[in-house]
């Protein structure tokens, strides 16, 4: 049980993890209703349409597979085998592969009645109220039931959901993509009237521009925003590939001619910056416009919004020693 070939994990891969569970652990499977399956040992992991997402844990899948290393914890080898020596990689079906992502559906988490949870902790993130009210009241937001983690969906031209990213609310690092997502409908705000385009690494940082917007004075709603829930390393070239959420956007909306990169002031983001503008040299117009400082967006809004809270207790006292 050293080793495997090629072959047999090819094999392993094709058998989806509700197919797994029914034939091998039916007792661990719980019917939710609609194709969406839970476990009976973790209540957070769904299972729809050939995906499987564990929120809780922010992990995600489509095999048997990576359902057994990835929660069961078993070692590689060691479940290639177990699912070999089963024999259930001969009873998958084409539909479970994960070549076929489109004709997959979106696990969209389970909406909350309320959103006070993502409301208190994108505002503790500075994101001004109004405009997360206007997420919130177009379903670009909402907070999910179990945990109540932020979900930020992103829709298709028919107005249908196909891509939702999570993250958690109460301070620890729980982020991802829910199963089922198709990263070519990202989370997004855009405006007709608009001809310049701004790209960021995720939808936090799309928010917290659209907040510093708002403070200098200019009208958020008129600015095309496309978050792109991750950046691409550059090729041997020195070019980076365009993600599948810019190339989108960019087929659909003829009067982009500027393209302004809000990347992070990291080594991924920087390199990405070089590898994108490259790669776009001469069909637009790609600006180059990280944050003044910090990381990422919304730690220079954190750090603005602090820096004009101290100038404000400076004229207060100010204001107090001269009466």
């Amino acid at each position: 049980m050293g080793w495997v070939t090629t072959q047999e994990i090819e094999k392993t891969r094709q058998i989806d993890l509700l197919t797994y569970l029914k034939l091998y652990d039916p007792s661990e499977l719980v019917r939710i209703g609609n194709g969406i399956y839970s476990t009976r040992t973790h209540d957070s992991l769904k299972i729809s349409n050939g995906a499987w997402m564990w929120f809780s844990r922010g992990i995600g899948g489509y095999s048997a597979l990576d359902y057994l290393i990835k929660v069961k914890e078993i070692p590689f080898v060691e479940a290639v085998n177990l699912l070999n020596d089963k024999g259930c990689a001969y009873r998958s079906t084409p539909a479970s592969s994960k070549g076929k992502l489109q004709d997959k559906k979106l696990l969209l988490p389970e909406r909350n009645e309320r959103s006070s949870r993502v409301v208190a902790y994108l505002c503790r993130r500075g994101i001004d109220l109004e405009i997360i009210k206007y997420c919130i009241e177009n379903d670009l937001l909402y907070e999910s039931r179990e945990y109540g983690n932020a979900i930020f969906v992103g829709y298709d031209n028919e107005n249908v959901p196909r891509y939702a990213s999570f993250r958690a609310t109460n301070g620890m690092r729980i982020l991802g993509d829910a199963a089922g997502s198709d990263k070519r409908y990202c989370f997004k705000i855009l405006s007709p009237a608009s001809n310049s385009t701004h790209i960021f690494e995720s939808a936090i940082d799309l928010l917290s521009f659209a907040t510093l917007r708002k403070m200098d004075g200019f009208n958020w709603k008129e600015e095309n925003l496309v978050s792109l829930a991750g950046v691409y390393r550059p090729r041997a070239d020195g070019t980076s590939k365009v993600p599948v959420a810019l190339q989108k956007v960019l087929s659909e909306n003829c009067r982009t001619y500027d393209l302004h990169l809000h990347f992070d002031n990291d080594f991924a983001g920087r390199t990405s910056t070089k590898g994108l503008m490259k790669a776009l040299e001469g069909v637009y117009a790609v600006y180059d416009e990280p944050p003044p400082y910090g990381k990422d967006f919304n730690d220079y809004l954190c750090r603005r919004i602090r820096f004009s809270e101290i100038e404000e207790e400076k004229e207060m006292m100010k204001n107090g020693r001269e009466r």
